[in-house]
């Protein structure tokens, strides 16, 4: 089956018209979709009403009150916690596929990939599906067109690929999880079950978290384990996937089965948190239509297909993490057939195949 996937028919320039086009739809369904709740709460923070210990903090008082204010008010009744458990569980996905990705030997050499915590912050702090749009995926599209390049030029001087670059360092397994466990999910647990601008707080700043835990993990596995430090191939093994995307499939499930339930319940949601809540899933929208273009430029169709349908069947935290093992095992599979493709004939080769 020939390799139809849009990324290597077309170049950089175009690839990223769509996220850009994305990102205008999202400024327009987010001016559509807003009120005057939003500019009450600036003006609140502001006039130091509200949380008054959080919003004289010289300079960044006022955003960090409205941030913190924005995501308790929209945590203020049961539909809209249940809904912002899904996006927790969605955020929980992108993060641990974010963190495989910064690992990879492949991207190690472009910045925004390999060091994703200041991307991230942009993202909850300020950008939202903004910072998916217009920096992260650029960033993956332009790595992938680099890395097609460089394997082209390979095959046409009948240089050997380098058959690691997808790799990642054999620590990542345990670092990976682990931090997205300690540094993501946790207080993003707390956030959910202590409703409190404390708690909100803490969770704000969860890239820093998940970013010195994995390091941290990393250096003690590496001092712990006798062995020398190796790489593996994360799709390869069946106990490794599972290790890794486990913790977000299964928040996922559960926030997906919680919404449900939630909807069978009047609808307890006051003005204020309608109008946060409706803002939060907007934005999530946009994102995950943004992932699913990602993996379309990638891979082709089936992977966002199946993505969507997982999505709809268990929640986007799951479908995102069920569809990255997809399509990094089409990804494999493609790379094995070019290599065998390439490799010259020798004596015992037949000439007819």
């Amino acid at each position: 089956m020939p390799w139809k996937a849009p990324i290597h028919h077309f170049s950089y320039r175009y690839l990223i018209i769509p996220p850009i086009l994305l990102a205008l739809a999202t400024i327009i369904a987010l001016f559509i979709h807003s009120d005057v709740n939003a500019a009450l709460l600036w003006s609140q923070c502001h006039s130091r009403a509200r949380l008054p210990g959080l919003s004289r903090i010289p300079g960044i008082g006022t955003p960090l009150c409205y941030v913190v204010s924005f995501f308790r008010a929209a945590m203020h009744s049961v539909r809209s916690s249940a809904v912002m458990a899904v996006v927790l569980a969605f955020v929980g996905g992108l993060l641990t596929v974010s963190s495989v990705e910064a690992a990879r030997i492949c991207n190690a050499p472009n910045v925004l990939i390999a060091y994703p915590t200041g991307p991230w912050l942009v993202f909850d702090l300020v950008g939202g599906a903004g910072v998916w749009e217009l920096v992260i995926i650029p960033a993956f599209l332009h790595r992938a067109r680099k890395v097609i390049a460089e394997r082209e030029r390979r095959d046409e001087d009948g240089e050997s690929s380098d058959v690691t670059s997808r790799h990642l360092p054999d620590s990542e397994l345990v670092a990976i999880p682990v931090s997205i466990a300690l540094g993501y999910f946790l207080p993003s647990f707390f956030m959910f079950f202590f409703t409190s601008p404390v708690s909100i707080g803490i969770w704000l700043f969860f890239p820093i978290y998940v970013s010195l835990i994995r390091q941290a993990t990393r250096k003690i596995v590496n001092l712990v384990k006798r062995a020398d430090p190796t790489t593996i191939h994360l799709a390869s093994s069946r106990l490794s996937l599972i290790f890794v995307y486990a913790l977000p499939v299964i928040c996922s499930i559960l926030a997906h089965i919680l919404v449900i339930w939630s909807l069978t319940l009047p609808d307890d949601r006051k003005e204020m948190t309608k109008s946060t809540i409706v803002f939060i899933e907007v934005d999530t929208q946009f994102i995950f239509w943004t992932v699913l273009y990602w993996m379309l430029v990638e891979v082709g169709w089936r992977v966002p297909l199946t993505t969507f349908v997982t999505a709809v069947l268990v929640g986007p935290g799951a479908g995102t993490c069920i569809g990255w093992i997809y399509r990094e095992k089409l990804i494999h599979d493609h790379e094995e057939a070019s290599d065998e493709n390439a490799e010259p004939a020798d004596e015992e080769t037949p000439l007819l195949q």
